[in-house]
């Protein structure tokens, strides 16, 4: 989705006809800070991956939650239109 245009015209319209039907949209596979921004600034607001947590057991699920702190370009996150991409 960073490097291939047609894949990131894919993901744009499964976003959107996701937000047609009122469903909401995970992301998996969110690796990178620049996966999540990305996403973000195409109204997919949940994901899950590498870049915001590795695996743990779920003794340590409430400790991570209590200290987790998003990104900081996923805090600045603009939304753009999808319809224009170019």
């Amino acid at each position: 989705m960073l490097d291939d245009p047609d894949d990131l015209t894919i993901l744009a319209g499964v976003i959107s006809l996701a937000g047609a039907f009122q469903r909401e949209v995970i992301a998996e596979g969110v690796e990178t800070a620049a996966h999540g921004e990305l996403l973000l600034q195409l109204g997919c607001e949940l994901g899950q991956g590498y870049a915001i947590a590795r695996p743990m057991p779920a003794a340590q699920i409430f400790e991570w939650m209590t200290q987790w702190q998003p990104h900081t370009s996923w805090v600045a996150a603009v939304r753009i239109d999808p319809n224009n991409l170019d």
